[in-house]
């Protein structure tokens, strides 16, 4: 798919100071262009419909998609498939336009919560339950499953409420609990997870589509294993991850290179806290050779008793911010490629050397915006939140570190035919 389907990506300006031709900086512009190659390349309908393309399947075919991402990958579905979808159930978080799918193949669609369910949750659950129990002996389903599944959608097992499930939930992102172990808490607890939701197809064949945001891209931890195996089988699904957190930065890679800066993308993914991470990737990034640095993974955060606003990744940023300080050639962003961090509305922030002195000015303090878990308050004063909205995707955190002068990534942009990168 072509890439007007991903977002534009863009910096909310520096408060009361519109940019201009004065304060400009290249590198924004360079460092927020190679975030979003990154999320093209998981672009949840592009992958979906190459998926399809090579293994196309036949009439009639019903699609349930679960996630953050279920309304692009749904349409990367109807894409390849066409008139051979009979229906299409979409259960996720942010309204989608309904309008892109084909006349007269309108989804059924439920909104649901996230990251913490509530009521419409338990509801999505019992529907994806009944549209199971519906499934004629001739349709084929098809599952399209991402990011978010483990809380837009549950049946709790008996014996359990929803205040039991939201106290586990807040308990969990509070301590910063690892995702894998996380997720297994939820399906120790669910009627769906965990396989359950496989195993009331009665050994049926089916088909499991995956963009994973979870180490190892296991399918019996995306969304709590909602379609991963089920337990003492038959299981007859065909399960394939089609986007994940190593395609994004490998695309990430790719275009910085084709842009002539040197890159280095060590292998493997991070996952420990944001706090640690930041004094890590910050310490490669000045020592590395490299101009460019690119990580992919996720962070987690240990939030004291009342917290601010803010997100794993917008705290990562501004924990980093403190340590280039006085780098005027270091830059870093890091941005959940959902298109948002935490419980707010951008998907994380882009600091550099002049972070915490704009912080000054604005009379807040990093380090106790830190230890609030405030760094969504911080970085909004300082001009450095990344905002996208809905992506289509969820694949995990990206960040990127630059190693490059204004004046050097400036020419960088006229060697291309720019004075101001068109990489947006």
């Amino acid at each position: 798919m072509p890439d007007e389907h991903v977002p534009s990506v863009k910096t909310r300006d520096f408060p009361g100071t519109p940019v201009t031709a004065v304060n400009f900086d290249p590198r924004r512009d360079l460092l927020l262009g190679l975030f979003q190659a990154g999320l093209a390349r998981v672009d949840g309908r592009r992958c979906v419909s190459a998926a399809l393309a090579r293994a196309p399947l036949t009439a009639p075919v019903y699609v349930a998609a679960i996630g953050k991402a279920a309304a692009t990958m749904a349409l990367g579905a109807h894409d390849a498939l066409g008139e051979a979808i009979e229906r299409t159930l979409i259960i996720t978080r942010d309204p989608p336009d309904l309008g892109a799918f084909p006349g007269g193949a309108a989804p059924e669609l439920w909104l649901a919560a996230h990251p913490v369910p509530d009521e419409r949750s338990l509801a999505a659950g019992s529907r994806l339950l009944a549209w199971i129990d519906e499934l004629p002996q001739r349709g084929l389903p098809l599952f399209l499953v991402s990011g978010g599944s483990s809380s837009l959608v549950e049946v709790l097992e008996p014996g359990l409420t929803l205040h039991d499930l939201e106290a586990l939930t807040r308990e969990a992102l509070a301590s910063g609990s690892a995702i894998g172990e996380i997720n297994a808490q939820r399906a120790a607890r669910s009627r769906i997870k965990g396989g359950r939701l496989a195993a009331r197809l009665g050994g049926r064949a089916a088909r499991a589509l995956f963009v994973s945001d979870v180490p190892r891209d296991d399918p019996r931890i995306i969304g709590s294993g909602l379609m991963g195996p089920a337990p003492g089988g038959p299981d007859h699904v065909q399960r394939e991850v089609v986007a994940s957190v190593d395609q994004a930065v490998a695309a990430v890679a790719a275009r910085a290179a084709e842009w002539g800066l040197s890159v280095h993308a060590p292998p493997g993914r991070f996952a420990d806290d944001a706090g640690r991470l930041a004094v890590r990737f910050a310490h490669e990034l000045l020592l590395s050779p490299a101009q460019l640095c690119v990580w992919g993974g996720e962070s987690t955060v240990q939030l004291p008793a009342r917290p601010g606003h803010g997100g794993r990744n917008q705290h990562l940023a501004l924990a980093a911010a403190r340590l280039i300080a006085g780098h005027p050639d270091l830059m870093l962003l890091a941005a959940g490629t959902d298109g948002s961090d935490g419980v707010t509305d951008d998907a994380g922030a882009l600091v550099d050397a002049d972070t915490c002195a704009r912080l000054t000015l604005a009379e807040l303090d990093a380090d106790r915006c830190l230890a609030q878990a405030d760094s969504g308050r911080a970085l909004a004063a300082s001009g450095d939140l990344v905002h996208t909205g809905p992506t289509g995707t969820n694949v995990g955190d990206l960040v990127v570190g630059l190693k490059l002068s204004a004046d050097a990534a400036l020419a960088l942009a006229q060697r291309h035919g720019s004075a101001r990168p068109r990489m947006l």
